[in-house]
């Protein structure tokens, strides 16, 4: 109610202003919102939307009432509403904004220009003319015969407008409860009628003397022509205003959760209720139904024509007014239409009162608001301002439908012009060629990349640089060509990209729907240079750590750093049509992809660098010990020393580490934090019900949310050294694992439980090497719950457990595996536990996962003809998970 009234307050002077400008019949302003209000906001896709006269249509409208006349204006407003009627059937609404932005907000700075130059003349206290440029070469004549009324008049109502959002005080805060609009018509009517009773005022004619519309007259061309004008301005603005609306909507809910501003009492009761009682008193609002909204508005329009109104289309500055109102709904939408119907049936005296003056500065301030330097900016920033400037002038100039068009052509030849503009360069440093493509690559460049490309001396080390964002098939062939020839002749090449990234995705991740990870991959990103923090002295510098690189083999020494490409090894993939920045990271990353990384992330040899990666090891293959990776240092120790990472001998890097953590936790507010806040704050409000107890080793290299695609909320971890889980009756005093389990079981009601083991686990080292004279230290009296694995490992039947196909590839992934079976052994032994297996309700899953292969295993039970089956860990499959005949519990 209280939001339909500010609309309402609002709606009115508006109305009746925006009917002067056009010409029409100031009664035709009144029917057009109410009929905005009553029809659109009935059946229109955006419910908080408000509907009416529109300062986007008032050069249309006013030029088809100067050609045309008034009744057939009607008649076209009911031929532009059933035009909007049927491409709103036709689902046509979102192709309407797939016009270029810089077009759309164009064409209303140029109508905001066009109202401005009008109303001015009439707030000097003359008459509009026909054109912009028109009233531009009369301005003079009227500025020389200007009387004093007028102006002043209208100098007041625009103060009143400027300064009313901006009164300070608690006065001023109940004072803005009152729209702005309203409180500088209602203050220049009051000096007006105290300061100048002779000033031309608000004309209202009788309603008997009312005009409806009347079969169009005139060549069928034009007609036509002002119809599909009416209709394409009519329907991007109101489009672009539920866009604005669903915007403006998120934006209170993101600040203010439960709904609008209420009563301290209906606060507290609000807050006393629970997640359902809120839910049902303030339910969200769903996103707009454009094509739903493009069909009211067609109706609308419709309606408004029959009854003599003006055309209609959806208002930004009253939709805000009643998003910031507090509407929850459209019923506040409705009413306001409701309340413009009895304000022209019993207020006609007070609406008389009103100066033209103050109504058409009040326009004015409308038109000048239309030209938004937050648009100006952006459009400049996107390099998009020539396109706008030349829709404003050609919409000032040559009118609206021809100036769209005109910003059309200008857009499409700036596109052709960026696509076919691409500068190549070659240079040489130290002997190194450089060449560098700044640009699009597309078949028009290809000429002379390829001259470019064969003036290269053969044999040379040759770094390509690739700065842009599109790459055609003709210009990957021509440099995928010149590169396998290059490299024949003895030649190295190293690609290098705008953001030191790859060129393009693999031709088969086109038909996937995300790039799986690709963040993660990167995710040391922010080490870069230009990231690093203040440079270290050599003896401050930590050790270098040990790395894997692309052919499995690990390497304890720093990566040689190819010139351009910050040590970075970087491929060229087959064309994609994008091939900028990673993506940003979703908030529950999808199962990672089948296909062969390339080495985008690992270091180049220093050997020529190749242009692909070889494969990662086959999944089932057993890996070679000699090219195992390692990226932990082997265990030569039976002491705590034989898990620690090496460090510097000057002590750790603890600067390093702090900047790393603040670079990580900075990264993740500015690229994640956004788009997982939604989910974290429902989760906030719903508690966690998680479905998985998931328990495994603490090893850094185990990232359980990667491997088993889940996100927030999914799973209950418990990440210890070895994954081990004491039995009930031999925890000496530490009771976390078993605290865990019964928590995860009893109170949060998991439906399955997994032990998650991993290839060269350094806490199975520790145990094969230093279990029998190990020392009394934290570290070993918890290692000592692996000792049943150790000796069940050990024991003389070496088949017990085995991957599908291979036996284990040595004794520790031999122990590894037979660590998760005595985990499962150890789980079963736990009352919660065996109570819900007992009942059926409560799963348990064996799970090892291969670090250099990044394979997953889930363990099942095979009969192999012998008194008890074996322990079998089969493989997952990258398309069709495997489906174990009979799992390990």
């Amino acid at each position: 109610m209280s939001a339909s009234i500010t609309v309402f307050l609002l709606a009115i002077p508006m109305s009746l202003g925006l009917a002067v400008a056009m010409g029409a019949p100031l009664e035709a302003g009144l029917i057009s919102a109410a009929v905005g209000g009553i029809v659109a906001g009935l059946l229109g896709g955006t419910p908080l939307q408000v509907s009416g006269p529109s300062a986007g249509l008032t050069v249309v409208t006013a030029e088809t009432i100067q050609i045309y006349g008034w009744r057939t204006t009607c008649a076209i407003t009911i031929g532009a509403g059933l035009l909007q009627l049927t491409l709103g059937s036709l689902r046509a609404a979102r192709s309407a904004l797939a016009v270029s932005p810089a077009i759309v907000h164009g064409t209303l700075a140029g109508i905001g220009v066009a109202i401005a130059l009008a109303q001015l003349h009439i707030v000097l206290g003359g008459s509009p003319q026909s054109s912009a440029l028109s009233n531009v070469l009369h301005l003079p004549d009227q500025l020389a015969r200007v009387s004093p009324a007028a102006p002043l008049i209208g100098a007041l109502t625009v103060t009143v407008l400027v300064l009313w959002p901006r009164l300070p005080g608690r006065a001023g805060r109940i004072l803005r409860r009152v729209p702005a609009a309203l409180a500088s018509v209602g203050l220049a009517t009051a000096v007006a009628a105290w300061a100048a009773p002779s000033i031309a005022r608000v004309d209202l004619p009788s309603w008997r003397s009312h005009a409806l519309p009347e079969l169009p007259q005139g060549p069928v061309l034009g007609l036509a022509t002002a119809v599909f004008t009416m209709m394409l301005v009519a329907s991007l603005e109101s489009l672009l205003a539920a866009v604005a609306v669903d915007k403006l909507v998120a934006d209170r809910n993101r600040s203010h959760p439960a709904g609008p501003a209420m009563p301290a009492s209906e606060a507290e009761a609000e807050a006393k209720a629970g997640p359902a009682d809120r839910s049902r008193s303030t339910p969200p609002l769903k996103r707009s139904d454009l094509d739903r909204e493009l069909r009211a508005q067609g109706i609308a329009n419709a309606v408004s024509g029959l009854l003599g109104g003006l055309a209609v289309s959806g208002g930004a500055v009253r939709s805000s007014a009643n998003v910031r109102a507090g509407a929850t709904s459209r019923a506040s939408t409705v009413l306001h239409g409701v309340w413009i119907l009895v304000a022209s049936a019993l207020l006609v005296t007070l609406l008389e009162r009103i100066p033209l003056a103050a109504l058409g500065a009040l326009v004015m301030m409308v038109g000048l608001k239309m030209v938004s330097l937050a648009h100006i900016r952006n459009v400049h920033k996107h390099r998009e301002f020539l396109v706008y400037g030349a829709t404003i002038a050609g919409v000032l100039v040559v009118g609206v439908l021809k100036g769209v068009a005109i910003g059309i052509a200008v857009a499409v030849i700036v596109a052709l012009h960026r696509l076919a503009r691409t500068r190549i360069s070659v240079t040489e440093q130290n002997g190194e060629h450089h060449l560098s493509v700044r640009g699009q690559l597309t078949f028009l460049a290809v000429p002379r990349l390829s001259r470019a490309l064969g003036h290269l001396p053969h044999g040379a080390y040759v770094v390509v640089e690739l700065d842009g964002f599109f790459m055609d098939h003709a210009a990957y062939e021509a440099i995928q060509d010149w590169s396998n020839a290059h490299t024949a002749h003895g030649g190295q090449v190293a690609f290098a990209g705008r953001f030191g990234g790859r060129i393009a995705e693999p031709a088969a991740a086109a038909h996937t729907c995300c790039r799986p990870w690709t963040p993660w991959r990167n995710h040391h990103c922010h080490d870069q240079p230009e990231h690093a923090p203040p440079p270290q002295s050599a003896a401050d510098r930590p050790a270098p750590s040990v790395t894997a690189d692309t052919a499995g083999t690990a390497t304890g020494t720093a990566p040689p750093k190819g010139p351009g490409t910050d040590g970075k090894a970087l491929t060229l993939d087959p064309p994609h049509a994008h091939s900028g920045p990673p993506p940003e990271p979703t908030p529950t990353p999808p199962e990672p992809s089948p296909l062969p990384q390339a080495a985008a992330t690992a270091p180049p040899p220093p050997a020529p660098p190749a242009t692909t990666a070889p494969p990662p090891p086959a999944p089932h293959a057993a890996p070679a010990p000699q090219a195992a990776p390692q990226a932990a240092p082997q265990v030569t120790a039976p002491h705590a020393a034989s898990l620690r990472r090496p460090a510097p001998a000057d002590g750790p890097p603890r600067a390093v580490g702090d900047h790393r953590l603040v670079r990580g936790l900075s990264s993740f507010q500015r690229d994640t934090a956004p788009l997982v806040r939604g989910e974290l704050a429902r989760l906030a409000r719903e508690g966690q019900r998680p479905s998985q107890l998931f328990i495994t080793c603490a090893d850094s290299r185990l990232v359980t949310s990667m491997i088993t695609a889940s996100g927030p909320g999914d799973l209950f971890t418990v990440r210890n050294i070895g994954n081990l889980v004491p039995p009930p009756d031999a925890e000496e005093g530490d009771h976390s694992v078993g605290a865990a389990i019964e928590y995860a079981v009893d109170v949060l009601g998991v439906d399955s439980i997994t032990v998650c083991g991993h290839s060269d686990c350094g806490a199975m080292n520790a145990l094969l090497e230093g279990a029998p004279d190990a020392p009394d230290t934290s570290l070993w009296r918890w290692l000592r719950h692996g000792l049943p694995s150790l000796g069940r490992a050990t024991s003389a039947d070496d088949t017990r457990v085995r991957f599908s196909g291979r036996p284990p590839a040595d004794v520790v992934e031999r122990l590894c595996l037979t660590n998760v079976v005595q985990q499962l052994d150890h789980l079963r032994a736990h009352p919660s536990v065996a109570r819900r297996i007992a009942d059926g309700t409560l799963r348990l899953h064996g799970m090892y996962f291969h670090v250099a292969e990044a394979q997953s295993y889930l363990l099942t039970e095979e009969g192999r003809g012998e008194s008890r089956p074996a322990d079998v860990f089969a493989p997952i499959s990258p398309v069709h998970p495997a489906e174990p005949a009979r799992t390990g519990a």
